[in-house]
């Protein structure tokens, strides 16, 4: 990619942490900056700005008053979106955060036509879904942030119970990025040995239930949910298509067929270069985990469904 530009649109806790990353690593030319909450994207633009002076490459950060001056990026993040408050129905946050994002994705799909779109809003899978609705564009350029997160989730909750090899843990979870995921730490290595030489069926058990509850944890302690991890698995992904990098990662991709699933986005493993998705890499999956899948694939199809039911894609 010749321009390495990369437009970030929300800029919370996730967004922000993930554009510093972006910096610090000088992975990219330029970073422009999006928030509804006027003067947000300006102050952490001035600040990211003056902490560029200790990066490895001088990265230009900008901040825009609207989506639409967000212009010719090759890569959009979008981190839109409204947490679940109070008497919200799960129905209601659906519809609020699909809305948001239907006027998010009207601007980016006119200024940005050609840019590959990283979704880290929630609920994952369905605003990744409703990305490739309102585009219709190519599924290789639109993808879910959620493996890459609740991967690093479950290799942190490895080296808790190993002690070590923490950067050489495999990462594989799949399904949807709620309390549904799969972790398959029986699937990943340390080092080049595998975790399941390594580990007791009972810690297997523990590190699965500790990743899907590893938001929640952070909850816990902060009153808020984290954003070290997840911005810096943006980071990651970023850097991984800018760089053409392809390795796998975990993904929300609208499936076509693959593991007997279509016209829904969910959490599997994909190649990820400079065409965005290059790859969709099928496993072999037990009869138990795709069980687990079935399920999975139900409850993000369930929110699909209330979206259509509200006559959101008319």
């Amino acid at each position: 990619m010749a321009g390495r530009k990369v437009g970030i649109v929300g800029t919370g806790a996730v967004g922000a942490t993930a554009a510093y990353s972006l910096v610090m690593m000088g992975s990219c030319e330029e970073i422009v900056l999006f928030d509804i909450v006027e003067g947000v994207a300006q102050g952490k633009a001035i600040d990211m700005g003056q902490a560029a002076h200790y990066s490895p490459k001088g990265t230009k950060v900008t901040a825009v008053k609207s989506a639409a001056e967000m212009k010719d990026c090759d890569i959009v993040v979008i981190t839109a979106g409204v947490p679940r408050k109070g008497e919200m129905t799960r129905a209601d946050l659906l519809m609020i955060n699909a809305k948001i994002m239907k006027n998010v994705v009207d601007d980016v799909a006119k200024n940005s036509p050609d840019a590959i779109i990283i979704c880290v809003s929630n609920p994952l899978d369905v605003m990744t879904y409703v990305i490739h609705k309102m585009t219709g564009w190519e599924r290789n350029r639109i993808i879910g942030m959620a493996g890459a997160l609740d991967g690093a989730r479950m290799a942190y909750q490895i080296y808790q119970t190993l002690g070590y090899g923490l950067t050489q843990t495999g990462d594989l979870v799949i399904g949807d990025h709620g309390q549904n995921m799969i972790p398959l730490p029986s699937k990943v290595q340390v080092g080049s040995v595998n975790a399941s030489e390594l580990l007791t069926q009972e810690q297997m058990e523990q590190i699965i239930e500790r990743t899907k509850n590893g938001g929640a944890e952070i909850v816990k302690h902060l009153g808020t949910s984290g954003y070290y991890g997840p911005g810096r698995a943006v980071a990651h992904m970023v850097e991984a298509i800018l760089d053409n990098s392809r390795i796998v990662v975990s993904s929300s991709v609208l499936l076509q067929g693959e593991y007997g699933y279509s016209d829904v986005c969910v959490g599997v493993p994909v190649v990820l270069g400079r065409n965005g998705v290059e790859e969709i890499i099928q496993i072999d999956l037990d009869e138990e985990t795709q069980a687990k899948f079935k399920i999975s694939v139900e409850s993000i199809q369930d929110n699909i469904n209330i979206l259509i039911e509200n006559k959101f894609f008319e």
